[in-house]
């Protein structure tokens, strides 16, 4: 698999001590150097027409204006909500889109699997706002690119310990999306209400309740919710909102997952792209203990690029509420 990535996405709140900072990413590039899985392409920045297939014109000029106006050296929080920006945050940003696009633009030429290995994340920034951590929504970005391009369609999935409500406002149109999640913790969305499917496209979030799950009943869930998605989507891209803080220990999130769960991921995504004959690219979200997210990524990898046969596991592990939406969900034509 190959890993996109630039220096670049380092630069984004260097020095503030912000969680969401420039060691999560060299962590993981020296975890996949040492392991040998450091096969880097590099990105190119995204086109502003590429950010407004997701964005609001007046969100991206009230970015950009922000953050042109941010002293050098300092630090401040989009007008829009709880994300953090330096002088540098606006050309990160769309660097980090560009990542996301290179990486699906990769994998659907036939190259074969890549993660974008980007930040600042996206998955909770919504058409007319940053929030979250996020400025740009970098899988929707990339997704979106996909099927106006193609004309195909594109599923993303998340499962990152935080709901996408920023991805999960732009599900239509050929573009789907499934998600577990923490609920209720931040942002205070993704409930078992938002479950649905509507011309062959389809919104599903899972929620599991922030005391956790075992890393078998995630597992199982996981398995099915894939095998239900490519059933009814048939998508010819799988875009992934790959993020790691659902990990037991993560400071910011954690469900009590075990580290052995990101092998598992990797092989069912590699699984779903056999199947489906869909294309598969990696977009780096959350994450913030660094050890777990350093070895998750390269586990991630690893599993994928191994074609390893994913676990066994009974759904019978995953708590009742989880197992009663997956069975509606099997009964969707």
């Amino acid at each position: 698999m190959k890993i996109v990535y630039d220096p670049l996405y380092e630069e984004h709140l260097r020095g503030t001590g912000h969680p969401e900072g420039p060691d999560r990413i060299e962590a993981v590039v020296a975890h996949l150097r040492d392991r040998g899985l450091f096969d880097c392409v590099a990105p190119h920045d995204a086109s502003e027409a590429s950010v407004l297939r997701v964005h609001t014109r007046g969100y991206l000029e009230r970015a950009k204006r922000e953050v042109a106006a941010i002293v050098p050296g300092t630090v401040a929080e989009l007008s829009t909500g709880d994300t953090m920006v330096d002088e540098r945050s606006y050309a990160v940003a769309l660097r980090a889109a560009g990542g996301a696009l290179a990486a699906v633009e990769h994998a659907a030429a036939g190259h074969g699997a890549a993660f974008a290995l980007v930040r600042p994340p996206g998955h909770h920034a919504e058409p007319a706002r940053g929030m979250g951590f996020c400025m740009f929504n970098n899988a929707a970005v990339a997704a979106r690119a996909f099927v106006e391009e193609t004309g195909q369609r594109a599923l993303i999935v998340d499962f990152d310990y935080h709901h996408g409500n920023g991805t999960q406002a732009v599900v239509g149109d050929r573009l789907s999306y499934v998600s577990t999640h923490a609920h209720p913790a931040y942002p205070d969305t993704g409930d078992a209400g938002l479950f649905r499917t509507f011309g062959g496209d389809v919104d599903v979030s899972i929620p599991i309740h922030p005391s956790g799950i075992s890393t078998e009943g995630f597992i199982a869930t996981w398995r099915e919710l894939l095998h239900q998605a490519l059933r009814i989507v048939k998508p010819y891209a799988i875009v992934v909102s790959a993020g790691y803080d659902y990990l037991a220990g993560d400071p910011i999130g954690d469900l009590g997952v075990e580290l052995e769960s990101t092998d598992a991921l990797g092989a069912l995504l590699r699984e779903a792209a056999e199947r489906s004959g869909a294309s598969v690219a990696f977009c780096l979200e959350g994450g913030y203990h660094l050890q777990n997210l350093a070895h998750g990524v390269a586990r991630t990898v690893a599993a994928f690029d191994a074609a390893a046969a994913p676990p066994d596991v009974d759904l019978g592990a995953a708590p009742l509420s989880i197992r009663r939406q997956l069975e509606e969900m099997a009964s969707w034509a």
